[in-house]
Protein backbone atom coordinates (compact mmCIF):
# COMPACT_ATOMS: atom_id res chain seq x y z
CA UNK A 1 0.00 0.00 0.00
CA UNK A 2 1.21 3.36 -0.97
CA UNK A 3 2.01 6.65 1.15
CA UNK A 4 1.99 5.05 4.56
CA UNK A 5 3.81 7.13 7.25
CA UNK A 6 6.53 5.70 9.09
CA UNK A 7 6.02 7.06 12.48
CA UNK A 8 3.38 5.46 14.86
CA UNK A 9 0.16 7.55 15.45
CA UNK A 10 -0.49 8.08 19.74
CA UNK A 11 -3.52 5.88 21.06
CA UNK A 12 -5.37 9.58 21.68
CA UNK A 13 -4.54 10.61 18.07
CA UNK A 14 -6.21 6.52 16.84
CA UNK A 15 -8.94 6.62 19.06
CA UNK A 16 -9.54 9.86 17.12
CA UNK A 17 -9.80 8.52 13.78
CA UNK A 18 -11.65 5.76 14.40
CA UNK A 19 -14.49 8.02 15.75
CA UNK A 20 -14.37 10.34 12.61
CA UNK A 21 -13.92 7.12 10.65
CA UNK A 22 -16.97 5.46 11.93
CA UNK A 23 -19.02 8.83 11.80
CA UNK A 24 -18.00 9.20 8.14
CA UNK A 25 -18.70 5.72 7.31
CA UNK A 26 -22.38 5.88 8.92
CA UNK A 27 -23.00 8.55 6.84
CA UNK A 28 -21.76 6.81 3.73
CA UNK A 29 -23.59 3.68 4.35
CA UNK A 30 -26.75 6.09 4.89
CA UNK A 31 -26.56 7.49 1.53
CA UNK A 32 -25.11 4.33 -0.20
CA UNK A 33 -27.80 2.58 0.87
CA UNK A 34 -30.40 4.39 -1.08
CA UNK A 35 -29.13 2.72 -4.17
CA UNK A 36 -29.77 -0.84 -2.91
CA UNK A 37 -33.50 0.55 -1.62
CA UNK A 38 -34.65 2.20 -4.78
CA UNK A 39 -33.05 -0.72 -7.32
CA UNK A 40 -35.34 -3.62 -5.23
CA UNK A 41 -38.39 -1.40 -5.74
CA UNK A 42 -38.29 0.82 -8.53
CA UNK A 43 -36.30 -1.43 -10.27
CA UNK A 44 -38.80 -4.38 -10.11
CA UNK A 45 -41.26 -1.82 -11.19
CA UNK A 46 -38.95 0.13 -14.14
CA UNK A 47 -38.51 -3.30 -15.83
CA UNK A 48 -41.64 -4.63 -16.16
CA UNK A 49 -42.87 -0.92 -17.40
CA UNK A 50 -40.41 -1.50 -20.33
CA UNK A 51 -40.84 -4.78 -20.98
CA UNK A 52 -43.72 -5.85 -20.40
CA UNK A 53 -43.16 -8.93 -18.53
CA UNK A 54 -43.99 -9.41 -15.78
CA UNK A 55 -41.76 -12.61 -15.12
CA UNK A 56 -38.83 -10.43 -14.97
CA UNK A 57 -39.46 -8.58 -11.82
CA UNK A 58 -37.02 -10.37 -10.26
CA UNK A 59 -34.14 -9.38 -12.50
CA UNK A 60 -34.06 -6.06 -10.39
CA UNK A 61 -32.78 -7.76 -7.42
CA UNK A 62 -30.50 -10.71 -9.31
CA UNK A 63 -28.87 -7.97 -11.13
CA UNK A 64 -27.89 -6.08 -7.76
CA UNK A 65 -26.73 -9.05 -5.94
CA UNK A 66 -24.17 -10.28 -9.00
CA UNK A 67 -23.05 -6.52 -9.34
CA UNK A 68 -22.19 -6.64 -5.84
CA UNK A 69 -20.40 -10.09 -5.89
CA UNK A 70 -18.63 -8.97 -9.22
CA UNK A 71 -17.43 -6.21 -7.15
CA UNK A 72 -16.27 -7.13 -3.69
CA UNK A 73 -13.07 -8.60 -4.74
CA UNK A 74 -12.02 -5.35 -7.13
CA UNK A 75 -13.14 -3.08 -3.98
CA UNK A 76 -10.74 -5.04 -1.60
CA UNK A 77 -7.75 -4.62 -3.91
CA UNK A 78 -8.23 -0.90 -4.35
CA UNK A 79 -8.66 -0.67 -0.42
CA UNK A 80 -4.89 -2.93 0.20
CA UNK A 81 -3.26 -1.12 -2.76
CA UNK A 82 -4.90 2.56 -1.89
CA UNK A 83 -6.18 2.80 1.30
CA UNK A 84 -10.47 2.91 2.24
CA UNK A 85 -11.22 6.68 1.16
CA UNK A 86 -10.41 6.09 -2.95
CA UNK A 87 -11.73 2.28 -2.72
CA UNK A 88 -14.96 3.44 -1.42
CA UNK A 89 -14.98 6.75 -3.19
CA UNK A 90 -14.49 4.91 -6.31
CA UNK A 91 -17.35 2.55 -5.60
CA UNK A 92 -19.72 5.31 -5.14
CA UNK A 93 -18.58 6.91 -8.07
CA UNK A 94 -19.29 3.87 -10.05
CA UNK A 95 -22.97 3.54 -8.13
CA UNK A 96 -23.99 6.36 -9.49
CA UNK A 97 -22.64 5.79 -13.12
CA UNK A 98 -24.76 2.73 -12.78
CA UNK A 99 -27.70 5.05 -11.91
CA UNK A 100 -27.28 7.14 -14.65
CA UNK A 101 -27.48 4.18 -16.89
CA UNK A 102 -30.61 3.08 -15.38
CA UNK A 103 -32.30 6.95 -16.39
CA UNK A 104 -30.76 6.19 -20.07
CA UNK A 105 -32.10 2.96 -20.50
CA UNK A 106 -35.45 4.42 -19.43
CA UNK A 107 -34.95 7.19 -21.88
CA UNK A 108 -33.70 4.92 -25.02
CA UNK A 109 -36.46 2.01 -24.16
CA UNK A 110 -33.70 -0.88 -23.68
CA UNK A 111 -33.82 -3.47 -21.41
CA UNK A 112 -30.52 -4.93 -22.15
CA UNK A 113 -28.76 -1.45 -21.00
CA UNK A 114 -31.64 -1.39 -18.09
CA UNK A 115 -29.83 -4.86 -16.81
CA UNK A 116 -26.34 -3.49 -17.23
CA UNK A 117 -27.29 -0.29 -15.27
CA UNK A 118 -28.56 -2.75 -12.52
CA UNK A 119 -25.60 -4.80 -12.35
CA UNK A 120 -23.67 -1.28 -11.95
CA UNK A 121 -25.04 -0.20 -9.60
CA UNK A 122 -25.02 -3.44 -7.65
CA UNK A 123 -21.42 -1.68 -7.05
CA UNK A 124 -23.63 0.01 -4.20
CA UNK A 125 -24.06 -2.44 -2.14
CA UNK A 126 -20.64 -4.61 -2.40
CA UNK A 127 -19.14 -0.77 -1.21
CA UNK A 128 -21.58 -1.07 1.53
CA UNK A 129 -20.45 -4.34 2.46
CA UNK A 130 -16.93 -3.16 2.72
CA UNK A 131 -17.80 0.23 4.79
CA UNK A 132 -18.62 -2.46 7.74
CA UNK A 133 -15.43 -3.85 7.51
CA UNK A 134 -13.86 -0.34 7.19
CA UNK A 135 -15.42 0.37 10.89
CA UNK A 136 -13.07 -2.07 12.29
CA UNK A 137 -9.41 -1.45 10.92
CA UNK A 138 -8.80 0.67 13.78
CA UNK A 139 -10.69 -1.19 16.50
CA UNK A 140 -9.54 -3.25 19.60
CA UNK A 141 -10.64 -6.71 19.77
CA UNK A 142 -12.46 -5.43 22.52
CA UNK A 143 -14.71 -3.44 20.42
CA UNK A 144 -14.59 -4.76 16.85
CA UNK A 145 -18.35 -5.91 17.09
CA UNK A 146 -19.79 -3.06 18.56
CA UNK A 147 -17.77 -0.76 15.37
CA UNK A 148 -19.02 -2.68 13.16
CA UNK A 149 -22.46 -3.01 13.69
CA UNK A 150 -22.87 0.34 14.33
CA UNK A 151 -22.48 1.15 11.02
CA UNK A 152 -24.23 -1.86 9.76
CA UNK A 153 -27.24 0.06 11.89
CA UNK A 154 -26.86 2.94 9.47
CA UNK A 155 -28.09 0.72 7.10
CA UNK A 156 -31.71 0.95 7.80
CA UNK A 157 -31.69 4.40 7.41
CA UNK A 158 -31.17 4.00 3.66
CA UNK A 159 -32.98 0.61 3.40
CA UNK A 160 -36.29 2.30 4.51
CA UNK A 161 -35.94 5.49 2.79
CA UNK A 162 -34.89 3.87 -0.62
CA UNK A 163 -37.79 1.96 -1.13
CA UNK A 164 -40.20 5.53 -0.48
CA UNK A 165 -38.48 7.55 -2.92
CA UNK A 166 -41.55 6.36 -5.58
CA UNK A 167 -43.72 10.07 -4.93
CA UNK A 168 -40.63 12.09 -4.72
CA UNK A 169 -38.95 10.48 -7.54
CA UNK A 170 -42.09 11.26 -9.39
CA UNK A 171 -41.81 14.76 -9.14
CA UNK A 172 -38.42 14.73 -9.98
CA UNK A 173 -38.89 12.81 -13.41
CA UNK A 174 -41.70 15.38 -14.00
CA UNK A 175 -39.82 18.12 -13.52
CA UNK A 176 -37.31 16.95 -15.80
CA UNK A 177 -39.42 15.39 -18.39
CA UNK A 178 -37.96 11.96 -18.18
CA UNK A 179 -39.86 8.68 -18.19
CA UNK A 180 -41.70 6.95 -15.51
CA UNK A 181 -39.66 5.16 -12.29
CA UNK A 182 -36.48 7.31 -13.19
CA UNK A 183 -36.17 9.81 -10.41
CA UNK A 184 -35.39 7.66 -7.59
CA UNK A 185 -32.54 6.77 -9.40
CA UNK A 186 -31.60 10.42 -9.69
CA UNK A 187 -31.92 10.80 -6.40
CA UNK A 188 -30.13 7.71 -5.48
CA UNK A 189 -27.42 9.35 -7.99
CA UNK A 190 -26.99 12.22 -6.24
CA UNK A 191 -26.78 10.80 -2.63
CA UNK A 192 -24.39 8.58 -4.20
CA UNK A 193 -21.87 11.66 -5.55
CA UNK A 194 -22.46 13.03 -2.22
CA UNK A 195 -21.32 9.87 -0.27
CA UNK A 196 -18.17 9.75 -3.06
CA UNK A 197 -17.24 13.27 -1.78
CA UNK A 198 -17.70 12.22 1.68
CA UNK A 199 -15.57 9.50 1.89
CA UNK A 200 -12.77 11.37 0.00
CA UNK A 201 -12.58 13.98 2.25
CA UNK A 202 -13.81 12.74 5.46
CA UNK A 203 -11.36 9.31 5.55
CA UNK A 204 -8.34 11.37 6.02
CA UNK A 205 -5.86 9.98 7.93
CA UNK A 206 -7.03 6.59 5.69
CA UNK A 207 -8.17 4.00 8.61
CA UNK A 208 -6.43 0.79 6.99
CA UNK A 209 -3.49 3.35 6.26
CA UNK A 210 -3.19 4.05 10.15
CA UNK A 211 -3.93 0.50 11.06
CA UNK A 212 -0.92 -0.80 8.96
CA UNK A 213 1.06 1.44 10.57
CA UNK A 214 0.05 0.84 13.97
CA UNK A 215 0.11 -2.69 13.81
CA UNK A 216 2.51 -4.88 16.41
CA UNK A 217 1.86 -8.13 14.25
CA UNK A 218 4.98 -9.18 11.61
CA UNK A 219 5.07 -7.61 8.41
CA UNK A 220 4.64 -9.83 5.65
CA UNK A 221 3.61 -9.53 1.92
CA UNK A 222 -0.01 -10.41 1.43
CA UNK A 223 -0.29 -14.12 0.39
CA UNK A 224 -0.34 -15.14 -2.77
CA UNK A 225 -3.57 -16.91 -4.03
CA UNK A 226 -5.60 -13.84 -2.49
CA UNK A 227 -8.51 -14.69 0.34
CA UNK A 228 -8.98 -18.06 -1.29
CA UNK A 229 -5.52 -19.11 -0.36
CA UNK A 230 -6.30 -17.95 3.59
CA UNK A 231 -9.51 -20.02 3.36
CA UNK A 232 -7.30 -23.00 2.56
CA UNK A 233 -4.46 -22.10 5.01
CA UNK A 234 -6.19 -20.70 7.83
CA UNK A 235 -9.51 -22.52 9.83
CA UNK A 236 -10.57 -19.22 11.76
CA UNK A 237 -11.06 -17.52 8.57
CA UNK A 238 -12.97 -20.64 6.67
CA UNK A 239 -15.38 -20.68 10.21
CA UNK A 240 -16.08 -16.94 9.73
CA UNK A 241 -16.79 -16.61 6.04
CA UNK A 242 -19.01 -19.68 5.71
CA UNK A 243 -20.93 -19.09 8.49
CA UNK A 244 -21.39 -15.33 7.10
CA UNK A 245 -22.16 -16.94 3.38
CA UNK A 246 -24.52 -19.98 4.71
CA UNK A 247 -26.30 -17.41 7.19
CA UNK A 248 -26.98 -14.99 4.26
CA UNK A 249 -28.03 -17.85 2.06
CA UNK A 250 -30.60 -18.94 4.90
CA UNK A 251 -32.34 -15.59 5.07
CA UNK A 252 -32.53 -14.95 1.75
CA UNK A 253 -33.84 -18.32 0.29
CA UNK A 254 -36.63 -18.41 3.05
CA UNK A 255 -37.37 -14.21 2.95
CA UNK A 256 -37.80 -14.27 -1.21
CA UNK A 257 -40.25 -16.69 -1.17
CA UNK A 258 -42.26 -15.28 1.74
CA UNK A 259 -44.21 -12.59 -0.16
CA UNK A 260 -45.23 -15.27 -2.85
CA UNK A 261 -46.18 -17.99 -0.69
CA UNK A 262 -47.93 -15.33 1.63
CA UNK A 263 -50.22 -13.88 -1.42
CA UNK A 264 -51.02 -17.90 -2.86
CA UNK A 265 -52.72 -17.89 1.10
CA UNK A 266 -55.06 -15.21 1.22
CA UNK A 267 -52.74 -12.46 2.43
CA UNK A 268 -53.45 -8.87 1.55
CA UNK A 269 -50.48 -6.49 0.87
CA UNK A 270 -50.68 -4.67 3.68
CA UNK A 271 -49.98 -7.82 5.76
CA UNK A 272 -46.99 -8.66 3.51
CA UNK A 273 -45.39 -5.58 3.89
CA UNK A 274 -46.16 -5.31 7.46
CA UNK A 275 -43.92 -9.14 7.49
CA UNK A 276 -41.41 -7.71 5.12
CA UNK A 277 -40.74 -4.90 7.80
CA UNK A 278 -40.51 -6.31 10.29
CA UNK A 279 -38.20 -8.50 8.84
CA UNK A 280 -36.10 -5.73 7.93
CA UNK A 281 -35.65 -4.06 11.01
CA UNK A 282 -35.31 -7.37 12.38
CA UNK A 283 -31.94 -7.61 10.17
CA UNK A 284 -31.08 -4.28 11.55
CA UNK A 285 -32.17 -2.63 14.24
CA UNK A 286 -30.44 -4.99 17.13
CA UNK A 287 -26.98 -5.02 15.19
CA UNK A 288 -25.71 -3.09 18.23
CA UNK A 289 -26.66 -5.55 20.40
CA UNK A 290 -25.54 -8.43 19.34
CA UNK A 291 -22.04 -6.54 18.60
CA UNK A 292 -22.05 -5.61 22.11
CA UNK A 293 -22.33 -8.93 22.52
CA UNK A 294 -20.08 -10.53 20.27
CA UNK A 295 -16.94 -8.06 22.07
CA UNK A 296 -18.29 -9.42 25.51
CA UNK A 297 -19.07 -13.59 24.93
CA UNK A 298 -16.97 -14.09 21.84
CA UNK A 299 -18.26 -14.32 18.06
CA UNK A 300 -18.72 -18.10 18.02
CA UNK A 301 -21.70 -17.90 21.20
CA UNK A 302 -23.62 -14.88 18.86
CA UNK A 303 -22.93 -17.04 15.74
CA UNK A 304 -24.76 -20.10 17.71
CA UNK A 305 -27.61 -18.08 19.05
CA UNK A 306 -28.47 -16.90 15.61
CA UNK A 307 -28.62 -20.33 14.11
CA UNK A 308 -31.11 -21.12 17.13
CA UNK A 309 -33.41 -18.24 15.63
CA UNK A 310 -32.85 -19.80 12.18
CA UNK A 311 -34.40 -22.80 13.34
CA UNK A 312 -36.88 -21.09 15.14
CA UNK A 313 -38.24 -19.43 12.34
CA UNK A 314 -37.80 -22.78 10.30
CA UNK A 315 -40.20 -24.36 12.62
CA UNK A 316 -42.85 -21.80 12.67
CA UNK A 317 -43.62 -22.15 9.38
CA UNK A 318 -43.15 -25.91 9.26
CA UNK A 319 -45.92 -25.92 11.81
CA UNK A 320 -48.08 -23.59 10.84
CA UNK A 321 -47.23 -22.25 7.08
CA UNK A 322 -50.32 -21.10 5.83
CA UNK A 323 -51.08 -18.93 9.68
CA UNK A 324 -50.21 -15.03 8.48
CA UNK A 325 -49.66 -14.27 12.05
CA UNK A 326 -47.23 -17.06 12.36
CA UNK A 327 -45.13 -16.79 9.24
CA UNK A 328 -44.82 -13.28 10.30
CA UNK A 329 -43.38 -13.88 13.26
CA UNK A 330 -41.50 -16.42 11.89
CA UNK A 331 -39.52 -13.66 9.46
CA UNK A 332 -39.15 -11.71 12.64
CA UNK A 333 -36.89 -14.16 13.68
CA UNK A 334 -35.33 -14.37 10.48
CA UNK A 335 -33.98 -11.24 10.27
CA UNK A 336 -32.77 -11.24 13.75
CA UNK A 337 -31.07 -14.56 12.88
CA UNK A 338 -29.26 -12.96 9.72
CA UNK A 339 -28.32 -10.37 11.93
CA UNK A 340 -26.51 -11.60 14.67
CA UNK A 341 -25.10 -14.59 12.38
CA UNK A 342 -23.55 -11.98 9.77
CA UNK A 343 -22.67 -9.41 12.51
CA UNK A 344 -20.78 -11.65 14.70
CA UNK A 345 -19.41 -13.33 11.26
CA UNK A 346 -18.48 -10.45 10.08
CA UNK A 347 -16.51 -9.84 13.61
CA UNK A 348 -14.87 -12.99 13.11
CA UNK A 349 -13.72 -12.62 9.60
CA UNK A 350 -11.92 -9.25 10.41
CA UNK A 351 -10.27 -10.79 13.29
CA UNK A 352 -8.84 -14.24 11.98
CA UNK A 353 -5.73 -12.80 9.62
CA UNK A 354 -3.60 -10.15 10.04
CA UNK A 355 -3.92 -6.65 8.75
CA UNK A 356 -1.67 -7.06 5.61
CA UNK A 357 -4.44 -9.82 5.05
CA UNK A 358 -7.63 -8.52 5.77
CA UNK A 359 -9.10 -6.89 2.58
CA UNK A 360 -8.46 -9.83 0.82
CA UNK A 361 -10.05 -11.79 3.07
CA UNK A 362 -12.82 -9.78 3.58
CA UNK A 363 -13.22 -9.24 -0.26
CA UNK A 364 -13.13 -13.06 -0.79
CA UNK A 365 -16.41 -13.24 2.13
CA UNK A 366 -18.10 -10.95 0.35
CA UNK A 367 -17.89 -12.17 -2.89
CA UNK A 368 -19.09 -15.78 -1.54
CA UNK A 369 -21.74 -14.01 1.25
CA UNK A 370 -23.10 -12.34 -2.54
CA UNK A 371 -23.23 -16.24 -4.51
CA UNK A 372 -25.06 -17.69 -1.65
CA UNK A 373 -27.62 -15.61 -1.69
CA UNK A 374 -28.11 -15.71 -5.58
CA UNK A 375 -27.99 -19.08 -5.35
CA UNK A 376 -30.41 -19.19 -2.63
CA UNK A 377 -32.87 -17.15 -4.36
CA UNK A 378 -32.58 -18.93 -7.13
CA UNK A 379 -33.01 -22.39 -6.02
CA UNK A 380 -35.48 -21.26 -3.32
CA UNK A 381 -38.44 -20.99 -6.01
CA UNK A 382 -38.04 -24.77 -7.45
CA UNK A 383 -37.53 -26.23 -4.07
CA UNK A 384 -40.59 -24.25 -2.81
CA UNK A 385 -42.74 -25.67 -6.14
CA UNK A 386 -42.14 -29.14 -5.47
CA UNK A 387 -41.65 -29.52 -1.47
CA UNK A 388 -43.81 -26.30 -0.85
CA UNK A 389 -43.01 -23.16 1.82
CA UNK A 390 -42.97 -25.81 5.09
CA UNK A 391 -40.36 -27.96 3.07
CA UNK A 392 -37.98 -25.52 1.94
CA UNK A 393 -37.92 -23.82 5.60
CA UNK A 394 -37.09 -27.64 6.71
CA UNK A 395 -34.39 -28.04 4.39
CA UNK A 396 -32.93 -24.79 5.23
CA UNK A 397 -31.87 -26.34 8.32
CA UNK A 398 -29.25 -27.92 6.79
CA UNK A 399 -27.15 -25.07 6.54
CA UNK A 400 -27.63 -24.22 10.26
CA UNK A 401 -26.74 -27.65 10.96
CA UNK A 402 -23.32 -27.00 8.95
CA UNK A 403 -22.69 -23.47 10.35
CA UNK A 404 -23.12 -25.06 13.74
CA UNK A 405 -20.74 -27.69 13.04
CA UNK A 406 -18.03 -25.24 11.82
CA UNK A 407 -18.48 -23.34 15.12
CA UNK A 408 -18.27 -26.27 17.61
CA UNK A 409 -15.95 -24.96 20.12
CA UNK A 410 -13.25 -28.21 19.45
CA UNK A 411 -9.91 -28.53 17.87
CA UNK A 412 -12.32 -30.53 15.12
CA UNK A 413 -10.76 -29.06 11.68
CA UNK A 414 -13.81 -27.81 8.89
CA UNK A 415 -14.62 -31.01 6.67
CA UNK A 416 -12.82 -31.34 3.56
CA UNK A 417 -15.98 -30.48 1.92
CA UNK A 418 -16.32 -27.27 3.30
CA UNK A 419 -12.73 -25.48 2.84
CA UNK A 420 -13.70 -24.25 -0.85
CA UNK A 421 -10.40 -25.80 -2.24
Amino acid sequence: MAEVPVKPYTDVQVQSIRRRSISVLALGQILGGLGGGATLTLGSLLIVHLSGLDSLAGMAATMNTLGAAAMAIPLAMLAHKYGRRISLSTGALIAAFGSALIVTAAILGSVPLLFIGMLVLGTASAMNLQSRFAATDLSSEATRGRDLSLVVWTTTIGAVIGPNLFAPGEVVSQAFGLPEYTGGFLIAMAAQVIGMIIYFSGLRPDPMKVALVQSKEPAHKPRRGGGFRLLREIPAARRAVITVALSHAYMVSLMSMTPVHMQHHGATLTIIGLTISLHVLGMYALSPVFGWLTDKVGGRTVVLAGQILFISASLCVWFAPTNATVVTVALGLLGLGWSASTVAGSTMVSGAVPVQDRTSLQGTSDLLMNLAGAAGGLSAGPILAVFGFHGLALGLLVLAAIVVLVNRRTSTPVPAMLTLD
